[in-house]
């Protein structure tokens, strides 16, 4: 089946009460866009055709790379007239189905059920809700075809009774909506074009509507405000926490972890409060994060603890390490198996040896750091000029002594030791002791200032 998507994405989102366009507003780290057409595209054989509108530019910007198609909608007049913008692009024998860009929770499963459906003609996604205010209710025969979707305003007290709501989401034949579309009348208080007129057509012509119900209403619900937004997020965050407990990681509390891009971990992972995972982030076996730490782009080899209030963004780390607490770990940085990047310890592009510790109250850039080698408190590795950046090379075993400032490009060799205080501006060969700092004077009987009355 040759599929034809349009996602309606043409709104301005008013009580967003932003200048960006609604659906650019992230859900679980991703546009709301961005997940609908993800979802999508796990379809198969599809072509996407974006309707925008209100901030088109900024959309096709966001989206260039995406392998969609846009249309404009440069008057707002209904979703049918929405939908008929995409005409051009519909490919004959296709089904077009029908999704909104502000509606990021809706699963490929549900609409691979809905397509199923479409085989004879129209169908419809519909969802039960308790509360079905301000919906239009679905109306089935007794052989559970649907006959009518009737809007509130319009319905008597049997209909009013129905649960059966319309998300108008839809699945058709394109030939049909390619006749149907610009049939459609916009003679209604609204003075627009309904899609759900479509139905109506439908059943006027004897051709079968089919009703597929989503079973979560969260999956179908639209955002439309902050608050909404807050309440979609809620809702992605505690189905992936249940996915992660289920596959065996340990939530401390599963209500304060977010998840904004995709989390894989191994057996025995535990994960305390008030974490946030953004990209690609890979947890090894026995991996220990301790609370209010952030993730991005990152791989934890087995049995790696990361302390609490530490952020690692685009490194590499591996087995057995220790970081934090109040560590972080910027793009580049690569830690071999058991090394131990410490309290409000910062590395930049760095990569860090077997064995080797850099504890506390320091800044390693630029470096590349060989295997049980000791930094002392303070030191850093002064890797900028105003212009260039140069590299600092430390050996197998070299100690440098706490509060050392070594100036690349410069390199110490293995085994060797820098005595603490001191600037190191030149090589130290293998085994040397470096001591660069000014020569110490006591000055007996000294007086100390007293304060001027």
């Amino acid at each position: 089946m040759s599929i034809d998507v349009v996602i309606l994405a043409a709104g301005k989102g008013t009580r967003m009460r932003s200048d960006l366009p609604k659906v650019l507003h992230p859900i679980g780290g991703v546009p709301m866009l961005g997940r609908v057409i993800d979802a999508a595209q796990q379809l198969g054989d599809v072509a996407i055709t974006v309707v925008i509108g209100h901030g088109a530019a900024t959309v096709r910007e966001q989206f260039a790379d995406s392998g969609v198609q846009f249309v404009e909608q440069t008057e707002q007049l209904g979703t049918g007239h929405a939908v008929a913008q995409a005409i051009p692009n519909f490919r004959a024998g296709a089904t077009v189905l029908v999704l909104y860009g502000d509606v990021p929770l809706v699963k490929t499963g549900t609409l691979q059920s809905l397509l199923s459906a479409s085989d004879r003609g129209p169908a419809l996604l519909s969802v039960e809700m308790a509360n079905p205010a301000g919906y239009g209710r679905i109306v089935r025969d007794d052989a559970g075809r649907v006959q009518a979707i009737v809007e509130e305003k319009d319905a008597d007290a049997d209909t009013l009774a129905i649960r059966e709501v319309n998300t108008g989401i839809l699945a058709a034949p394109a030939d049909l909506l390619r006749q149907w579309l610009p049939e459609l009348s916009n003679d209604n208080a609204q003075g627009e074009y309904y899609l759900t007129d479509v139905i109506a057509r439908s059943v006027s012509e004897n051709i079968t509507v089919t009703g597929v119900r989503a079973s979560d209403p969260l999956e179908v619900a639209g955002v439309n405000s902050r608050a909404q937004q807050a309440q979609m997020e809620r809702a992605l965050q505690h189905s992936r926490a249940l996915a992660l407990m289920n596959a065996g990681v340990t939530l401390l509390d599963p209500a304060r972890i977010d998840v904004r891009g995709r989390l894989e971990c191994d057996t025995d992972v535990s994960i305390d409060i008030n974490c946030v995972f953004e990209g690609e982030v890979t947890l090894g076996k026995d991996v220990h994060i301790g609370p209010n730490c952030l993730l991005k782009n990152c791989r934890l080899a087995d049995g790696t603890r990361v302390e609490a209030n530490s952020i690692i963004e685009d490194a590499d780390v591996g087995a057995a390490c220790t970081i934090g607490p109040f560590a972080r770990l910027r793009p580049g940085t690569q830690l071999a198996d058991g090394a131990k990047v410490g309290n409000f310890v910062e590395t930049k592009k760095a990569k860090i040896g077997r064995g080797s510790k850099v504890n506390h109250l320091s800044y390693v850039g630029d470096a590349v750091v060989g295997e049980n080698v000791n930094i002392g408190a303070g030191t850093i590795t002064c890797n900028y000029d105003g212009v260039n950046k140069s590299l600092t090379e430390i050996g197998d075993g070299a100690f440098i002594g706490s509060n050392t400032a070594l100036v690349a490009p410069v390199s110490v060799g293995a085994g060797a030791t820098v005595g603490a205080g001191s600037t190191i501006t030149r090589e130290v060969s293998a085994d040397e002791l470096a001591v660069a700092r000014g020569k110490q004077r006591n000055i007996s009987g000294w007086q100390r200032p007293t304060k001027k009355s």
